[in-house]
């Protein structure tokens, strides 16, 4: 322990190319995506001896198929690191990847670690369905089988029903709660691919996205760069006969890795290399389970009173998009934020949401456009199933 909390940086941050649900990385395993930005991450900081990480803290929501038995440690070990490099998983569902770089960043501030690389995993398109043991042996009936992709699954009988509502049937709820109407979510929608499509062709992501070792395309696979307001408004609603959410102002399925290499000043001299930001103040919230989509509306307010900034302040913010209707109930409780700063890159509506990984690949994305910038203070924040909040702030 130290006399003081020493300073985190982000040196750099990388991320896959994000997969649709049974496309280009469906083939490849969720160890095997993590092991490659691990990889990746470290080969781009020559002077950095693998064998000084202090600790790989990987997010990971399902960890139902092949990512079982820390999928952290795994991606060290496929990834070629020194087998003296330690790994540990967490899950605090969709903010899982964030939850790595809290936990990894808290770890160097108190002088537990020096150096250490924070990230998250999902294959969504692996996922496997899995078998509930039987209360007695030898059942002879047939059995029912999960499938571990998204939601709910074996509720506990205790559960109070409102809580247990689908995530769609959530954003819905929130939806009526925060008057968003369909065309506003269907606008939300539109603008996230129309900047994520301009981003890629403008080369925004060449610093930052990696490839996948025998898996080619372009670019995030669920970017619609013809789709329309028309088009949008054509789908049908996926959760309630008359509803407002559809597949078009949701985040789709998706499979990806990201991952994050964190300092403190010693570290950083041994990189060699001049940080993207500085990790800063963090929150986690509760709320009603069904009410989840609104989860970091205190989240953000929390950390940045602990950062000493508002929302004025903040020159990005990447807000993860899980639904149009969660990100706009969000922003309708934030006045002083200019929306002009919110996801300038596209956000997970047409990016992507790999459960376990989008909080690293958001926080990533700010400290990128930290740098990019020269200066500044983003946020990076979450909406998380069963009714939490998630919210990091970055400095440059």
């Amino acid at each position: 322990m130290t006399d003081r909390l020493r300073d985190v940086y982000v040196v750099d941050a990388v991320r896959t190319p994000i997969g649709k649900y049974g496309g280009a990385l469906a083939g490849v395993r969720p160890d095997d995506l993590a092991a490659g930005v691990l990889r990746d991450l470290v080969a781009r900081t020559p002077d950095l001896d693998p064998a000084r990480i202090d600790d790989v803290v990987f997010g990971d929501t399902n960890a139902a198929g092949e990512d079982n038995r820390d999928v952290a440690r795994m991606a060290v070990l496929l990834a070629g690191l020194p087998v003296t490099v330690p790994g540990s998983t967490v899950n605090r569902l969709c903010g899982s990847g964030m939850e790595a770089v809290i936990q990894a960043a808290r770890a160097i501030a108190v002088g537990d670690a020096s150096i250490a690389v924070a990230g998250g995993v999902e294959s969504m398109s692996r996922a496997p369905w899995v078998l509930q043991k039987p209360e007695r042996g030898f059942p002879a009936g047939n059995q029912q089988m999960y499938s571990t992709t998204l939601g709910w699954r074996m509720v506990n009988p205790r559960m109070p029903k409102e809580w247990t509502v689908s995530l769609g049937e959530g954003a819905e709820l929130v939806a009526e709660r925060y008057g968003i109407d369909r065309e506003a979510q269907d606008a939300f929608a539109l603008a996230s691919h129309r900047k994520a499509a301009r981003a890629w062709a403008e080369g925004l992501y060449d610093g930052e996205v990696v490839p996948v070792d025998g898996v080619e395309f372009a670019r995030d696979e669920c970017i619609r760069d013809s789709t329309s307001p028309e088009a949008l408004a054509k789908l049908k609603p996926v959760f309630r006969e008359n509803g407002t959410v559809t597949a078009g102002n949701s985040s789709p399925l998706n499979d990806g890795a990201a991952a994050l290499l964190l300092v403190d000043e010693d570290g950083l001299r041994a990189t060699g290399r001049e940080p993207l930001a500085r990790i800063g103040a963090s929150a986690v919230t509760g709320i009603e389970p069904q009410y989840f989509a609104a989860g970091p509306v205190e989240a953000v307010r929390r950390a940045l009173k602990k950062a000493g900034r508002e929302l004025g302040d903040l020159h990005t913010v990447e807000l993860n998009e899980a639904f149009a209707a969660q990100a706009l109930a969000c922003l309708s409780q934030w006045p002083g934020l200019d929306p002009a700063v919110v996801n300038p890159r596209g956000g997970a509506i047409a990016i992507g949401h790999p459960l376990g990984a989008s909080g690293a690949r958001i926080t990533g994305a700010v400290a990128h456009q930290l740098a990019a910038a020269g200066s500044g203070t983003g946020l990076a924040a979450l909406c998380i199933g069963v009714g939490q909040g998630l919210a990091l702030v970055l400095e440059r």
